[in-house]
């Protein structure tokens, strides 16, 4: 398995918590949400460190890493990529450098509350689930990405019977991160890949505040796109209703020939026009191409798979880990089907 960034073994595991952030256009947030961070942290009395993965974000934001690893030593490690992979690719590359027996990960845009960790913490620590979801009585976002997010929870839940709503705020025990960091490949989704690992699961409500600076890249066209990821990537369903729909049509196909030739038997009838002949050729094409189409997104991804596409590449780290520079460019391991839109945060 090629990856830039060693996994966290147990001997290395030598803080409480970790806090995972995936990085993205939040040059004027990061700063804040670090400082917050490490002021809850530290007032609750546990180890901890921050990882923060730069996804390639286009605005000063490594040189603020590059300032807050100064200013908070071993407290924070600091990962660049080489391009932008995707917020759950970035993520993925946050958890395999982390080193608490709890990590946590959340995003950069301060719309979580660091004040929150404490709560997602003990609840992770009273119920002995093995992963928490932070989420909201009310979610601060447009009512079309708020549409979109419970659309893809619906799916989450449907797909795999969980019975919480899953979000970028989560605390997940050591052992289930263990469990999905052997992932290298691509399509990338964490929640999938906690869900296939455990059914200790559960959730608690956190508050949500609206984002001061710029606009995410989230909004419901991508979530859409995020759905069909998980779909195809954890399940069969598409292929299924495929398979369905075409019985479906064999099935109307059979029933009208029957009354056709019935109705020719009992009195005569005239031929059909050539609008039904179309309409049915426009309608079986168009099934036929959709079930085509549906088998040729499952083969592009074992495609892609095959060909070992990288799931990141790390171009330098600072803080805990080091000012290493990575320079084998064929070292990481998968981008995620829609990934993170240039203006995600």
């Amino acid at each position: 398995m090629m990856t830039t960034i060693p996994d966290a073994s147990p001997e290395l595991s030598t803080v409480d918590v970790s806090v995972v952030i995936p990085v993205y256009g939040s040059e004027a947030t990061l700063r804040p949400l670090v400082e917050r961070i490490v002021q809850v942290l530290s007032s609750g009395g546990w180890t901890f460190e921050v990882v923060c993965v730069d996804d390639d974000s286009p605005d000063g934001v490594w040189g603020v890493l590059e300032q807050l690893c100064h200013a908070y030593g071993d407290r924070l490690v600091a990962i660049r990529l080489m391009r932008n992979f995707g917020q759950h690719n970035a993520t993925m590359c946050g958890l395999r450098a982390a080193r608490g027996q709890v990590v946590v990960t959340m995003d950069d845009d301060l719309q979580h509350r660091p004040e929150d960790l404490p709560r997602l913490l003990a609840h992770l620590e009273t119920t002995g689930l093995d992963v928490v979801y932070g989420t909201y009585e009310r979610k601060a976002h447009s009512t079309f990405r708020n549409l979109g997010s419970r659309v893809l929870n619906a799916v989450f839940r449907r797909l795999f019977g969980v019975g919480v709503s899953f979000s970028a705020f989560r605390s997940i025990r050591r052992q289930a991160v263990r469990s999905i960091i052997s992932y290298d490949l691509n399509y990338t989704f964490i929640d999938g890949l906690l869900a296939w690992s455990t059914t200790r699961i559960g959730a608690t409500e956190v508050g949500h505040d609206p984002r001061s600076v710029g606009r995410s890249g989230y909004g419901f066209a991508t979530l859409l796109a995020l759905a069909m990821n998980l779909v195809t990537n954890f399940s069969l369903v598409p292929l299924q209703i495929a398979s369905l729909v075409g019985v479906l049509a064999a099935v109307a196909g059979l029933a009208g020939g029957a009354v056709i030739v019935t109705l020719y038997l009992l009195g005569g009838i005239t031929v059909p026009g050539f609008a039904s002949t179309i309409t049915a050729v426009f309608v079986l094409g168009g099934l036929q191409l959709l079930a085509l189409g549906t088998i040729g997104e499952y083969l592009g991804r074992l495609h892609l798979n095959f060909n070992r596409k990288p799931q990141f590449l790390v171009r330098e780290t600072r803080g805990a880990l080091g000012p290493t520079t990575f320079d084998d460019p064929s070292a990481g391991p998968s981008e995620d089907g829609p990934g993170r839109s240039p203006s995600a945060g």
